[in-house]
């Protein structure tokens, strides 16, 4: 039996696999700056949209006889229903995609199961140019199930 002989020389492979694990820590690298700036503008949007949004969204609510409460459990922010606890809207950063992305991670009972899901605020909006009226109809929609009973 032959054995085919591999045309490409060892020096070019190991070139090659050199300038993959330097492109790989590269993007790993910018990838983390991309997630500290995003973290960063996270922390702003919580402290300067969401938060007063929220606290706001839970006072009308409560005026129409809707009673839910506001955490802000470890950088992040929470709209919980008085009733049960696993009734809640919560804003989290995801930072597993390309690009970060405030996330809304809803969770709703419904006699004893739970129904839960995560979607972004808007769409594949970076974090810095989120507005008020993206995070606004972002809780207006999600909001909608806890009302409808």
């Amino acid at each position: 039996m032959t054995r085919k002989l591999v045309d490409i020389e060892i020096s070019d492979l190991r070139k090659r696999v050199r300038a993959t694990i330097d492109r790989s820590r590269r993007a790993a690298a910018a990838r983390r700056a991309q997630n500290d700036e995003a973290a960063v503008a996270y922390k702003a949007l919580l402290e300067n949209t969401a938060g007063p949004l929220v606290r706001m969204l839970a006072n009308a609510l409560q005026a129409e006889g809707y009673t839910f409460t506001v955490f802000a459990p470890n950088g992040g922010l929470r709209l919980a229903s008085a009733k049960t606890s696993e009734d809640f809207i919560e804003f989290a950063l995801d930072t597993s995609q390309s690009e970060p992305l405030v996330v809304l991670r809803v969770n709703q009972s419904r006699g004893r199961r739970v129904l839960q899901h995560e979607r972004p605020v808007k769409g594949r909006t970076p974090v810095q140019a989120l507005t008020e009226e993206d995070v606004l109809q972002a809780l207006l929609d999600e909001i909608a199930p806890f009302v409808e009973r």
